[in-house]
């Protein structure tokens, strides 16, 4: 009896021990971030500088559902820039507070990311489906964790769930598959996905209408579906980019222009190690295992004379994929080509056609599980090698510490505090954006609006905090506003020639800038500053409506620069913020 009882213990393990990592994962992420709350640490770039003041903006002023207003900052742009509010991730904001938002969407990223590789591979292996669950479960659970751009973690996470509603549409049709997969937008971003799906949809219904010698009209119509679908839950910035009739940033940025050599240099990059915002952490693990298996599949079709397989093979089509997608992520860096793409659809001017490279992270992944399906059909000791693989690949994620992998970031610098009895330099959550030390700010300075700006310090912070602000961080903003505050900033700009490029050759990032250093901004709770002169226009600043500014330098020549100290602030554990107003 005992040794029956052992046995099934045994099966059972075997059925369902993926369980347990992924289960256990999920507690020690939900346990970390809400055990230490908004003492986390939390990616920075593009996140707390970024998108996390927006929905917290809209939060303070009421305009998630608003139309005709301006949000404040950047002098005043129009709600429609921001975040749509008919998007399942802003929704999050609507609903909780911004940290809160914040780590529901990092746990609900995962569970999508799980739910969809399940729904595509139970799809496609039918039959065989619980035989591959245990890899099944694991590879969309390393899927799932990466470390994505946080705002657009559910957009990456689904894309295995738009080619199952595209698959079951083709295959059977139905209503209700459509109306899935209208609502797909809800989880994705035009910007960043929705184009090229609906690119690559097309191709498909070209490819399929050829080979099938008839209109594959159900992925036509899907087509429509999923345009529709996309206008609608991103009605703002089809609108701004469409009608708005104003001259964006967009249209004088400067890109890169490679030469043939940097290019292939560029391809090979992007393939083997992705880019930061879709960081897929493929090169230690997964890279290697699909290179090997690439390598020895074909070479078993050249020995057995059948080279004709290679074409028709599936797990050769999502490698030849990667290459695809990698190579126009470099060719986007060509000049002419660049410029050819601008003149032939003018609204795209500035638009980003090197995005294709997000897909790879998906594309990865999915060449990951073809090759352990394989291991699993050849025997026992294969499905096993095949488990080690995907567990070591998960931990290698885990482990892998990179701008957005924030449970990595708060469990490391929690773990140096408690071993070395102090914090580290780094700010966490509460102290970047130290909302008592700000709320204590404007009410002693009775606080009602005015136009503000910050220097040594992101004007995320002030944002976040209900300070209007008018410098900010955002990618598509009027050209006449960026040329307005390059006159504030001019006289930092001329001092500091890689400045006056970053700004003029960009712009998304309208700051004070330092007239010395290249950068000021920091998330430390030490200020890294050669010099504590300002060197802007204060006569411009004005002219926009500034009446303050907001720094963690303490300035040594305010009075030359027209500004009038009130009086300095400090945050426990955090820093200090010296308020001037112009005089």
């Amino acid at each position: 009896m005992k040794r029956l009882t052992e046995q099934k213990w045994f099966i059972w393990l075997t059925k369902y021990w993926f369980y347990f990592p992924i289960t256990g994962f999920l507690l020690l992420t939900a346990g970390v971030f809400f055990g230490y709350g908004e003492r986390s640490y939390i990616g920075l770039h593009d996140n707390m500088d970024l998108f996390l003041p927006q929905f917290q903006m809209l939060k303070n002023t009421g305009t998630f559902f608003k139309h005709g207003v301006d949000v404040p900052f950047l002098g005043g742009i129009s709600r429609d820039d921001l975040p749509s509010e008919l998007s399942l991730y802003s929704v999050l904001y609507m609903i909780f507070p911004v940290y809160i938002a914040y780590v529901l969407g990092i746990i609900g990223k995962i569970l999508l990311g799980i739910v969809s590789f399940r729904l595509l591979a139970k799809e496609l292996f039918a039959d065989k489906y619980m035989l591959y669950r245990p890899i099944i479960c694991m590879t969309g659970f390393a899927y799932g964790i990466l470390w994505f751009f946080p705002a657009f973690g559910f957009a990456f996470a689904s894309i295995p769930l738009c080619v199952y509603l595209l698959i079951k549409i083709y295959r059977k049709g139905g209503l209700g598959w459509y109306v899935a997969l209208l609502a797909y937008p809800l989880v994705s971003y035009f910007s960043y996905h929705g184009l090229f799906i609906l690119g690559y949809l097309l191709i498909a219904v070209l490819w399929l209408s050829i080979r099938d010698r008839k209109p594959a009209w159900r992925l036509a119509a899907a087509f429509a579906v999923l345009s529709l679908g996309y206008v609608v839950c991103e009605y703002r910035l089809f609108g701004q980019m469409l009608f708005s009739g104003e001259e964006t940033i967009r249209s004088t940025m400067v890109n890169a222009d490679l030469s043939a050599t940097e290019i292939l240099q560029e391809i090979w990059t992007v393939w083997r190690e992705g880019v930061f915002h879709a960081d897929s952490v493929h090169g230690k693990v997964v890279l290697p295992v699909c290179v090997l298996y690439f390598v020895l599949h074909n070479a078993v079709f050249l020995w057995r004379k059948t080279p004709g397989k290679i074409f028709h093979d599936l797990f050769n089509f999502i490698m030849l994929f990667i290459l695809f997608n990698s190579v126009i992520c470099a060719l986007y860096d060509c000049k002419p080509l660049r410029s050819f793409v601008e003149m032939l659809i003018p609204p795209l001017t500035g638009w980003q056609f090197n995005r294709t490279i997000f897909f790879n992270p998906f594309l990865w992944y999915a060449a990951l599980l073809i090759v352990l399906v394989r291991l699993y059909d050849a025997g026992i000791w294969q499905m096993w090698v095949a488990n080690a693989v995907i567990c070591i690949a998960v931990l290698v994620i885990i482990l892998t510490p990179n701008r957005y992998n924030d449970l990595y970031a708060t469990c490391r610098n929690r773990a140096y505090e408690y071993y070395h009895g102090s914090e580290v330099d780094e700010l966490d959550y509460e102290q970047f954006y130290a909302q008592a030390l700000f709320d204590e700010i404007k009410k002693d300075i009775g606080y009602q609006g005015e136009w503000s700006a910050a220097y040594g310090l992101y004007p995320a912070v002030l944002e976040y905090n209900g300070i209007a602000t008018l410098d900010g961080y955002l990618g598509y903003y009027t050209q006449q506003y960026k040329e307005a505050f390059r006159r504030v900033i001019a006289p930092a700009l001329d001092r500091v020639e890689a400045t006056r490029i970053y700004y003029d050759d960009w712009g998304a990032r309208a700051y004070l800038y330092s007239g010395t250093d290249l950068s000021i901004v920091s998330a430390t709770k030490t200020v890294y500053a050669t010099d504590c002169d300002i060197y802007m226009d204060t006569e411009a600043f004005r002219e926009l409506g500034g009446e303050y500014i907001f720094s963690r330098i303490k300035l040594s020549n305010a009075d030359e620069a027209g500004l009038r100290l009130l009086r300095s602030y400090t945050a426990q554990d955090s820093y200090t913020v010296y308020v001037y107003t112009v005089k």
